[in-house]
């Protein structure tokens, strides 16, 4: 699939999912299908909120997306490395960096203060979306986050750099709306 066809992919399984018309299917026979490879069309990603869940927001069974979670959808060195796996080895074309609406670890973010060593870490990795978003609502802190995390990934990982330049990989991001699950990218 090429770029436009992957977003044409997402967009009309999120409106699958939207309708309550899913197809997702993980069966015996498409789990051992998979036990000799993958070869997943896209990567996302996506917070680790447990009502995030890409591959039912995106209407998609068990080896179609390259999945990585963590809070507040951060490109730290742990998550742009397995990206970084996807990009290198499984040929992905397509990455999407997805924040979603009341994310937690914004919200610590924006609220600051104290949270622990590990908390505070990973706080410090939305600082700059804090600092951008100042005097805004928490929804636009989110989606600067997730943008700031996408152009982050090219600026931090000289693999990505060389497929977005030389190999025609685009990263995107997006955001989820909770209530309605919509995908806005």
């Amino acid at each position: 699939m090429n770029v436009q066809e992957i977003k044409k992919r997402l967009i009309s399984g999120n409106n699958n999912y939207i309708g309550d018309k899913e197809n997702l299917s993980s069966n015996a026979s498409l789990r051992n299908e998979l036990t000799g490879g993958q070869s997943p069309f896209a990567i996302v990603l996506s917070c680790a909120d447990s009502r995030v869940v890409p591959e039912m927001i995106f209407d998609c069974n068990i080896g179609e997306l390259f999945v990585v979670r963590v809070a507040g959808n951060i490109a730290n060195s742990s998550s742009i490395a397995s990206i970084e796996y996807a990009v290198a080895h499984l040929n992905c074309k397509m990455i999407l960096v997805l924040g979603h609406e009341s994310c937690g670890a914004v919200t610590a973010a924006v609220k600051g203060g104290d949270n622990g060593p590990n908390l505070n870490h990973l706080c410090g990795h939305i600082s700059a979306a804090v600092k951008m978003g100042e005097g805004k609502e928490l929804s636009d802190v989110i989606k600067i986050n997730a943008a700031n995390n996408a152009k982050s990934m090219v600026e931090n990982s000289e693999i990505l750099k060389n497929a977005v330049n030389n190999s025609g990989l685009v990263i995107e991001s997006g955001y989820y709306n909770l209530g309605s699950g919509k995908v806005d990218f």
